[in-house]
């Protein structure tokens, strides 16, 4: 059995990353999902002819950026963080979207919001699997050059 010298402790110690989520990564990656997904949810409450569209592209607006954010972590978890991005965006998006709908005296589709949630965690899973792919290939952000 082979033992580690008191340098290759030490090594393994300070590459270590400090904590478990790269807030940065997830923050950035919240961002570009709101900015591609919120519009296209807002072009479907608005017209009933654009709801497909809509769906889809929203759909692809939290693709990329759980995938921005599975890029850019540098925790070595990118589904992890692809997750708890397009997730969590989808959360706090609803809850502004749930509570609006409720103020204004409408009808809440709870089934509706879960169903879309279920589709959020794949596009999720889509964008870390990207996100990841990019990493191995030798891709990196322009702030880590």
């Amino acid at each position: 059995m082979n033992s580690m010298s008191q340098n290759d402790e030490v090594a393994k110690i300070v590459a270590a990353p400090p904590g478990r989520w790269d807030v940065d990564a997830i923050r950035a990656g919240a961002i570009i999902c709101l900015v591609l997904a919120i519009p296209f949810t807002l072009l479907g409450l608005v017209s009933d002819s654009f709801r497909v569209i809509s769906f889809f592209g929203a759909v692809i607006g939290f693709i990329i950026g759980s995938g921005g954010a599975a890029w850019t972590q540098q925790r070595g978890t990118p589904q992890s963080h692809a997750l708890v991005t397009a997730m969590g965006t989808y959360a706090v998006a609803q809850a502004v979207f749930v509570t609006i709908r409720l103020v204004t005296g409408r009808e809440v589709n709870w089934f509706g919001i879960f169903f879309t949630l279920s589709i959020v965690s794949f596009a999720g899973l889509i964008g870390g699997f990207l996100g990841s792919r990019l990493q191995t290939k030798g891709f990196v952000p322009s702030s880590r050059r």
